[in-house]
């Protein structure tokens, strides 16, 4: 398994190509039973497939040859080549959610709804598609130098001069983060009160994990010396995650219950800024993360139960988050081993914790002024 057997399923059809085609089907499929609950018309998933997906792959290619635009410079008619491989993933995402929006304003369409119905499958599609750089013998990490590491799935072999070397399988990494990504979103889609909370929470989970596998791919595409997609990736976050809390704190009280919003938004953002930290840096952010939760708990007017609970699943959550410090900073232990580890944990703590900041937000009657809508116009 370390080495796929071939990069073709049978009469020359790339498997690439074949599991690009899955996860849409999947994709489609997922949508269409989601067509009902969203009080959506029959068919909107397939009008919206047979827009999103030639969008998509636009958008795919066009990233592509933007971030490499020196591969194309002497031969542009080479854009057009797209069989010979070069498109991006994020470039998918823009490129399908500019149709969505065109499609959506043609239709009357509420663009938030038809986000929320591509959104699971989309994330699920991911999954399945990063399987293709496993065919492919793409989308790898650094060396593994370390023979005990030396191991599929956690690498994969690539053909070196005189032989193969041992790779991170960061393909891997980002499929199995996607999986469970489409879990979380499958299952908290019918508990979403705005439309649009479903698409943010898939940026939110995405970009988490794709920021951090970034850092370790070999194959990034760059703009000047920083990593297009990994930056990209911060910018969903910071995004989603600001709206997200903006949604679930609307609230226009004085006091110490109306600073629940400015203290959730800075733990998130300390969340993130442990990206770029390391050592007391880390630590740091860490402690803000702490601090900022606990002032939320005590700021709300809970039942003591509720109150438990949620100190409960901080600590946990922060405990996560020390265990990635530790993994960073052990001495005498595997340096990639602890990269690998504190990267995944960076992950999951991102996602959790805005979870966990929504779910002390306030009740619906008490945040907002009467006959307010807690959500954005959603036309």
């Amino acid at each position: 398994m370390a080495i796929p057997y071939s990069r073709t399923l049978a009469f020359g059809i790339p498997w690439y190509s074949v599991l690009i085609v899955l996860g849409v089907l999947a994709a489609v499929f997922l949508a269409q039973k989601e067509e009902k609950r969203l009080a959506l018309p029959a068919d909107t998933a397939i009008d919206l497939a047979l827009v999103v997906i030639p969008c998509g792959i636009v958008g795919a290619r066009l990233y592509y040859v933007f971030m490499s635009w020196e591969n194309f410079a002497a031969h542009p008619i080479s854009i057009l080549y797209v069989w010979q491989g070069g498109v991006a993933i994020y470039g998918a995402v823009i490129g399908g959610a500019l149709g969505l929006l065109v499609y959506s304003r043609i239709k009357k369409l509420s663009f938030f709804t038809a986000a929320d119905l591509i959104a699971p499958g989309l994330l699920l599609a991911q999954a399945i598609g990063r399987w293709g750089n496993y065919f492919n013998m793409e989308a790898y990490g650094p060396a593994i130098v370390d023979q005990a590491y030396q191991f599929f799935p956690l690498g994969v072999l690539i053909p070196v001069a005189g032989g193969y070397q041992w790779h991170m399988a960061t393909f891997f990494y980002e499929s199995m983060w996607n999986l469970l990504g489409f879990c979380v979103l499958w299952g908290i889609r019918k508990r979403q009160r705005c439309r649009g909370n479903v698409f943010l929470w898939y940026m939110l989970i995405y970009g988490s994990g794709r920021f951090v596998i970034e850092q370790l791919r070999q194959d990034s595409l760059y703009i000047g010396s920083i990593r297009a997609s990994q930056y990209l990736s911060l910018l969903l976050c910071a995004v989603s995650a600001a709206v997200l809390l903006r949604r679930a704190y609307r609230t226009r009280e004085n006091g110490w219950r109306g600073l629940a919003f400015p203290l959730a938004l800075l733990a998130a953002g300390a969340a993130m800024a442990r990206w770029f930290a390391s050592g007391a840096g880390y630590g740091a952010a860490l402690a803000v993360m702490g601090v900022c939760g606990v002032l939320v708990l005590l700021g709300g007017s809970r039942t003591k139960r509720h109150t438990i609970a949620a100190a409960m699943l901080l600590v946990l959550i922060l405990a996560l988050d020390a265990a990635g410090l530790l993994s960073a900073t052990a001495a005498g232990g595997d340096a990639q081993f602890s990269q690998l580890l504190h990267t995944l944990l960076c992950s999951m703590t991102l996602p959790a914790l805005t979870g966990w900041l929504i779910w002390l937000a306030p009740a619906a009657d008490v945040q907002t002024k009467e006959g307010e809508s807690q959500c954005p116009s959603e036309t």
